[in-house]
């Protein structure tokens, strides 16, 4: 047999890592991945179906295949995030936002300024970021300016400038927030002083400022300067407040980055913590469209990448949910208990927030594509071989073998559809027989459908368990519909759910959205099932009653049902209390016919 150039190809790569890119016929770069070994992974793609049919469309567009070899599986990852930046490739991942982030920058000059910034200029000045929101921004700017008078002018502080004479104080001078070193009042080892207090601040580290301040504090406390004192006492409150309200956290944890993950069917929300000096000083989450069926793990380690390479993340150390596989340079820390397992589920928690949220303004503003999600969704929980964008769900309602009626409620697009809804009275059942009951009003629902040429639903769901799925089975097998349209049957805990032939339940995770889905069916035919079987038995009641009274009539006796509520407070009220209602005449029929008869 003759290989073709593709074939020879994969047989022939190397056992290393690697970068490898696929093309198609027209040469157009359809994805990039990396790899351990190529020579697997590559070939992991071409010999076996994929559950992913994005995945089977992406490996019969493939004509040609590239690679790279790298020393190492961390050089195949970084390599693999600035190709995927690059080329853009169709079927991968973009970890990337819309928006540039501010920055704040420490200027490279004599007596530097610290302002904030969205643009990099490469001069030697030093940036600290990106920060993830102006807000915060802000709020380290006011700090640092409450705590430290630097000037704000750019002038050019040079010696000869200054001891020319060349500059006069302003207003800034003039209501202490400058010192004014452009006349030569404040001294440039004094003005870097604070230059560098403020950079550990940057860093998250609040530590030796405080150190100073104290020591301040109390050397101008001995010296019976009180106000001063004061003045610097008032800073340290600024500061312990500011550092109180980001410490959450063990303060012997420093220079750690926490990643955490939770993923849909469509996207994955990646949420990242920097922690210093025990205080989170930085936050961000983003979100990630899956192109095709990318595992938790691998848009973990694409996002890890990512990040540390746009926040210029250089700790050594990194929490993670489950093992990632993101180089040898790092430590990689999977906590079980402790401090550390309390940072990882506060980073879960944002990111499940922030995917909430998402969510939220998704169904707001593109509600189509809400549902589309959440159909793709109990496609895969339910394992359907297609949406059920066709919902219907039967309940029994029988009380103490009385009045055995059932329900029909409908879900399109996975919202109730009430026009749709029906109710059914068992005709062929004598007395309390469930499964009967169920078999009948399936065989009847389906039967009329099929007569009418209505569309049938995609999904059938019986309240009930095993038992009343095999019932509703059998008139599903009458009708010749086993195969057309999926049967499931839902036992009492709601979270067990069986299939035709299968022994063993199927667990749904209970904050799921199937779960919630199939909850309000559940919910919502138990409701309408029980509504018409106490309407049902109530009118019984009521004609039973009716029928003994000589003299009063239906509308009379549903008056009175009305206001007593039911028959026995009818029976136990006086002529008084009816006559009100309906008149001295009837009231005594009535109140005669209950003494003679009970």
């Amino acid at each position: 047999m003759t290989l073709s150039a593709l074939e020879l190809q994969i047989q022939t790569l190397p056992d290393n890592p690697g970068v490898y890119q696929y093309y198609d016929k027209e040469g157009k770069i359809l994805y990039v991945g990396k790899a351990k070994n190529l020579k697997k992974r590559v070939g992991s793609y071409f010999n076996k179906l994929h559950d992913n049919a994005k995945t089977n469309v992406l490996v019969k567009k493939i004509v040609s295949i590239k690679h790279i070899v790298v020393p190492t599986e961390t050089d195949a990852l970084l390599l693999e995030n600035n190709l995927i930046k690059t080329l853009q490739p169709r079927y991968n991942v973009l970890l990337r936002d819309d928006k540039t982030y501010p920055w704040i920058c420490i200027k490279n000059e004599r007596f530097p300024r610290i302002f904030s910034t969205r643009k990099m200029v490469k001069d030697g000045s030093e940036y600290f970021g990106p920060y993830t929101s102006f807000k915060t921004v802000h709020t380290i700017l006011d700090l640092v300016k409450e705590l430290y008078p630097l000037r704000t002018c750019n002038f050019d502080l040079s010696k000869s400038n200054i001891d020319s004479g060349k500059f006069k104080v302003c207003l800034e001078y003039h209501i202490g927030n400058c010192k004014g070193p452009c006349e030569g009042l404040e001294s440039l080892e004094n003005y870097q002083k604070q230059v560098n207090a403020i950079r550990e601040i940057l860093k998250g580290n609040f530590k030796e400022s405080l150190k100073d301040f104290k020591k301040l504090m109390n050397d101008l406390a001995a010296d019976m300067k009180f106000e001063e004192a004061q003045k610097i006492k008032e800073k340290i409150e600024v500061l312990e407040n500011y550092q109180s309200r980001s410490t959450i956290i063990n303060p012997k944890i420093t220079n750690i980055d926490v990643f955490s993950i939770v993923s849909d069917e469509s996207a994955a929300f990646v949420n990242f913590l920097q922690i210093s000096h025990g205080s989170i000083i930085r936050s961000h989450t983003m979100e990630i469209k899956k192109k095709l069926d990318e595992t938790d793990e691998e848009l973990l380690e694409l996002a890890i990448i990512e990040l540390r390479e746009r926040f210029r993340l250089l700790s050594k150390e990194i929490i993670v949910p489950f093992e990632v596989e993101v180089g040898d340079n790092l430590k990689i820390t999977i906590p079980q208990l402790g401090d550390k397992k309390q940072i990882l589920e506060l980073s879960i928690r944002n990111a499940k927030f922030y995917r909430i949220e998402q969510l939220k303004q998704l169904q707001i503003v593109d509600p189509d594509r809400h549902t589309n999600r959440i159909m793709a969704q109990m496609q895969k929980d339910l394992r359907l071989h297609e949406e059920p964008r066709h919902i219907e769900c039967f309940d029994n309602s029988n009380i103490q073998g009385t009045n055995p009626v059932a329900a029909c409620v409908v879900f399109k697009d996975g919202k109730p559809s009430k026009k749709d809804y029906r109710h059914f009275n068992i005709k062929t059942v004598e007395g309390p027989n469930d499964f009967a009951s169920m078999e009948e009003v399936v065989y009847r629902r389906y039967k009329r459908l099929l007569d009418e040429n209505e569309p049938l639903p995609q999904l059938i769901i019986i309240d009930g368990g095993k038992g009343q799925l095999s019932s509703a089975l059998k008139s599903i097998d009458d009708l010749g519909l086993r195969g057309k349209i999926a049967i499931i049957g839902i036992a009492k805990r709601l979270e067990e759910l069986f299939y035709p032939g299968d022994s063993a339940p199927l667990y749904l995770d209970k904050k799921s959205e199937t779960l919630k889905v199939i909850q309000q069916l559940r919910n919502e035919a138990h409701r309408f099932g029980i509504t018409f079987h106490r309407d049902k038995r109530s009118k019984s009641a009521l004609n039973s009653s009716m029928e003994n009274i000589p003299g009063i009539g239906e509308k009379t006796m549903e008056t009175l049902i009305k206001h007593f509520k039911s028959v026995k407070r009818l029976k136990l009220a006086s002529e008084k209390e009816i006559s009100d209602i309906i008149g001295l005449s009837k009231a005594k029929k009535i109140t005669d016919f209950y003494k003679t008869n009970t």
